[in-house]
């Protein structure tokens, strides 16, 4: 019989942590997913990342907005933390409207928010749901994110 794990054993294992709300496809739902997402990056431990996390978060909510949303169905944002991998999804009901970087012109005012994402986390991709598809961006966590994409947390 093994003996239950004492606080000392379990002081090193991260507590996950996670977060789910539906919002409504609204532009002013935009800037309430983003705050939401900086503070409770800040709240896991990770402020460093807040300001990249608002921006990802800022970004796949305005595309699920304008690309993915319909009439009476919510956009649902969820970002987890395991201790490892700091992730953020952003499901919307279009899942014949998949996500895809453009090209764009050196004029062009629309078409840079993917890039974006792929700029300031570590991967990003989207999964099929039965209604939908979920479009994601993952940091993995560390002592120094920046050695994995030397972008992530960067200030001018």
């Amino acid at each position: 019989m093994t003996e239950p794990p004492t606080a000392r054993d379990t002081e090193s294992v991260p507590v996950p942590h996670e977060d789910r709300l539906d919002y409504t496809p609204v532009a002013r739902s935009v800037p309430l997913a983003r705050r939401r997402a900086a503070r409770l990056v800040t709240e896991w431990g990770h402020p460093t990342l807040a300001g990249d996390v608002a921006v990802v978060v800022s970004e796949l909510m305005s595309n699920a907005l304008l690309h993915g949303s319909l009439r009476d169905r919510l956009i649902r944002v969820r970002i987890t933390d395991t201790g490892v991998v700091l992730r953020v999804e952003v499901s919307d009901p279009r899942g014949e409207r998949l996500p895809s970087p453009c090209s764009v012109g050196d004029t062009d005012q629309f078409g840079r928010g993917l890039l974006l994402v792929g700029a300031l986390c570590h991967h990003w991709g989207w999964e099929p749901r039965s209604v939908g598809k979920t479009v994601y961006a993952e940091w993995v966590l560390g002592p120094d994110p920046a050695t994995v994409n030397p972008l992530v947390g960067a200030r001018e």
